[in-house]
């Protein structure tokens, strides 16, 4: 029985996909650990902000990235086989549609929270900076 999975494409790229969700699980650790220290203080905070900027973090984060990237895509992918047939008109969505709906969001919410971000970031380093 060893190994049975890997002798079907469909089960390999399925296994593959639910082994990324082990990568979504270690990130939401990481955050939760990055919410404990911030209740253990400002010293407890800033040990865990330098430690997110070393360079095994960004290799590890950088992991995370392409694995949640694989999970989004295939979680996309496998949507429109799912759902019940959706009729626009008396006609049923392809499911290219619903995949790339899927993933068009999924990129727009993704760039709303980058931008979000960005501005924040702008503003608190603008408050920062010394007037003269």
């Amino acid at each position: 029985m060893d190994g049975w999975w890997k002798k079907n494409p469909f089960f390999v790229e399925y296994m593959v996909h639910e082994s990324t969700a082990l990568f979504v699980a270690a990130y939401a650790i990481n955050l939760l650990v990055g919410l404990v220290r911030l209740g253990q203080g400002e010293m407890a905070w800033n040990g865990w902000l330098t430690a997110m900027q070393s360079p095994l973090s960004v290799v590890f984060h950088l992991a995370i990235l392409v694995s949640i990237a694989y999970h989004t895509y295939t979680w996309f992918k496998i949507m429109p086989k799912t759902l019940p047939p959706i009729l626009v008109g008396g006609k049923p969505v392809g499911p290219c549609v619903i995949t790339g709906t899927g993933l068009a969001a999924a990129a727009g919410v993704s760039l709303i929270m980058l931008a979000l971000v960005w501005r924040i970031e702008k503003r608190k380093k603008n408050s920062s900076a010394p007037t003269h």
